[in-house]
């Protein structure tokens, strides 16, 4: 186990680096780049262009450089070891003794900010919307999935059935849309943001904390009903599988309680595919749904990474697409070291 988990973490540094190179290499693939499209926006709105203005522009964020040394320059800006002679170091070919520094992920061009300062201000606000609808999603799944299957056939299946029919049918942004109609029309209220409007830009107080509870339970539903019902058709399909096994006849034979058995073994075993893919639970936790959350009108990074990549943001979009590649490949990991405890069928040792 210890040799396979040093084995990936090993390979995850050359894999990372390709993600880098490849995602930022992608970014640069459109023509122009923010400044371009800067100029494009005042020219359309019929103010003047000053010249020299953008060149210092352009000079000062490097964009004036080949797009190697831009990619150089901002991975050197992530790496948490530095040159004591300067971020000039890595231009001029001269190279210092290394030293430990924060990471740095450069500057947003739209923004005018830091880019870790964006990413910070709503990676906690995601990180909360996203674990809620994941507990939200396999609190309901997981007990739905499991009755579905034992009692086949049953009406209580032919319902949960048709609900998880309907939900995965129904596009997660026209179920938002009905949330604020409703809340609109009825209640006199709107269901989209995170808190009142009286919060907006506020320090963090009690009463904000229960604005936000208020306000948190429409996204959660909305992100977690085709989640829910994909979920459930899964675990019901692989116990069902686990159900019909010899070894479960020949426990149920011998007397085994059934409950006990059922949780012990088939449920057990019918979770494989949900542990799987714990991987892709990871990035989705901080990217979260970018439809929904801008038809709700949510401050989360989803719609942050998608203005990023329409304004051509480059630094901040690259360094969100390498924050997804990072969490996507540690959870891959985490996702293969719980399926060797959950399922101790699966082994990695040669034979």
């Amino acid at each position: 186990m210890l040799t396979l988990i040093v084995q990936r973490v090993f390979w995850m540094i050359p894999t990372l680096l390709l993600i880098s190179v490849i995602s930022f290499f992608i970014i640069q693939l459109p023509p122009g780049d923010f400044l371009t499209s800067y100029i494009s926006a005042l020219e359309e709105t019929g103010q003047p262009v000053d010249i020299e203005q953008v060149q210092q522009l352009r000079e000062r964020y490097r964009l004036d450089r080949p797009v190697h040394i831009q990619y150089l320059g901002w991975m050197g800006g992530i790496s948490p070891i530095g040159w004591a002679r300067g971020e000039e170091a890595l231009f001029m070919g001269s190279i210092g003794h290394p030293i430990l520094k924060k990471p740095d992920f450069g500057m947003s061009f739209e923004w005018n900010r830091p880019v870790s300062d964006l990413i910070g201000e709503r990676l906690m606000l995601t990180m909360m919307i996203s674990i809620t609808t994941l507990l939200f999603t396999w609190s309901l799944a997981i007990p739905i999935g499991i009755f579905s299957a034992v009692k086949q056939y049953s009406w209580g299946d032919y319902t949960f059935t048709l609900v998880g029919f309907i939900g995965l049918a129904t596009p997660n942004f026209l179920l938002a849309l009905i949330f604020m109609y409703v809340g609109f029309e009825f209640f006199d209220t709107s269901p989209g943001g995170l808190v009142g409007p009286e919060f907006e830009g506020q320090p963090w107080t009690f009463a904000k904390m229960g604005s936000f509870l208020l306000h948190i339970w429409v996204p959660v539903i909305v992100i977690g009903t085709a989640g829910t019902a994909g979920l459930i058709r899964v675990m019901r399909g692989n116990l069902l599988d686990e159900l019909r096994r010899q070894y479960v006849i020949t426990a149920r034979a011998k007397g085994l309680r059934y409950w006990k058995l059922l949780v012990k073994y088939p449920v057990r075993v019918a979770l494989n595919p949900i542990v799987s893919t714990v991987g892709w639970l990871l990035p989705a936790i901080v990217s979260g749904e970018i439809i929904v959350s801008v038809v709700l009108g949510l401050q989360t990074t989803g719609p942050l990474l998608l203005q990023a990549l329409l304004n051509q943001d480059m630094f901040l979009a690259g360094s969100m697409v390498m924050l997804l590649s990072v969490l996507t490949v540690v959870g891959t990991l985490l996702s293969d070291i719980l399926l060797l405890w959950l399922d101790p069928r699966i082994r990695y040792e040669q034979k």
